[in-house]
Formats: structure tokens, sequence, C-alpha cells
């Protein structure tokens, strides 16, 4: 179902769009963890384009009033997935996308070094789809075959890395589901 070019960092069949928010990680070869967050903007709200700007730097501040705050804001996510389960990337795997911010994991500081972001629209409190489910699953496959240092027992929420900071993908995301979608029954 997915594919993702080690050599080019770019996951197949994800649209493209290309994202400023990144640099070099200072290992790419160190892809160790993989970090699900939930998204809406505004929140509560899905559709929009509204991520896309975001990560693209063209948010128009001025379109709602909780953009206000994101004035300034650069930031950015390997990939997303829609409420309809269609997938976009913004940064290629090999590159550090800006997701994760202060962060640690397993005493290692700094998760965009060596994690890929994936954003799921929704809120911590709104259940997200099957279809979003099933994406997560594949591309999930598709990373682990891809990436050997990257292993199931590294797969975290925003939350897990950060907490009392970040609460996503919060306990609308149903951990048990997406582990099921994860089998290889699946």
């Amino acid at each position: 179902m997915f594919r993702v070019n080690v050599a080019t960092g770019l996951v197949e069949p994800a649209r493209q769009v290309p994202s400023p928010n990144q640099d070099q990680r200072p290992d790419p070869d160190d892809i160790s963890l993989l970090v699900i967050h939930g998204i809406s903007l505004p929140p509560g709200e899905f559709g929009g384009g509204w991520v896309d700007a975001l990560f693209c730097n063209t948010l128009d501040v001025t379109a709602h009033p909780y953009f206000r705050g994101l004035a300034g804001l650069r930031v950015s996510s390997h990939l997303l997935i829609d409420r309809a389960g269609g997938l976009t990337q913004y940064v290629p795997l090999h590159r550090r996308a800006w997701h994760a911010g202060v962060s640690s994991w397993r005493g290692r500081e700094r998760c965009n070094d060596f994690a890929v972001g994936v954003e799921l629209e929704g809120t911590d409190s709104t259940p997200y789809t099957e279809p979003q489910y099933r994406v997560l699953a594949g591309l999930t496959r598709a990373l682990l075959a891809a990436y050997p240092r990257l292993l199931p027992d590294a797969i975290v929420g925003h939350c897990d890395i950060a907490p009392g900071r970040k609460t996503d993908p919060g306990p609308a995301f149903d951990w048990n589901a997406y582990r099921r979608a994860l089998s290889p029954e699946s």
C-alpha cells in the first residue's frame, strides 16, 4: 500500500507539499522513533487547508481569531493523515521536521533529531476515523520495514515525549485499534 523511498525520504503515494520548516538531521540514518500527533485548525474544525498553510508559513493569521496566536510560528511534520485517510508529506523522512519541540524519549533529548512525526487531523476528544487508523497502520508498516532502528516499542504519542506540555493525540486516540490494525492479519 505504501512505499518509503529511503534515498529520497519520500512516501508514495503521499501528496507532496514541501515545508520550509525543516533542516538536516544530525544522523540521517538514526530514524528510531515514531511520534503520533493530533492537529486541527482552528481547534475542532477539519479541512480547509489551514494545516498546509501553517506548515508552509502561509497561514493568514487574520482569517480566524485563533490564528493570531500562531503568528511567526515555524513548525512542520513529516506527514499528515486527514479525516478521510488522505496522506500529505511536508518533509522528507531523512530530514528533520519541526514537530516535537522540547521533548525526551528514554533519556534522549531533542526527539526531532531521530523521530518521524505523523499528524492525524483530529482533537484529543474527537474520535479518529477508521480510514485514519487504516492509513496510519499501513504507513507504520512501511516505516518499520524501511528503517531498521525503528521498532514497534518506539511508537509514541506527542504526550509521551512532552508530558505536561502536550496532550495529543489524546484520549480519543484508540491505541488498541491502531495496534490491531498493525497486525499482519489486518
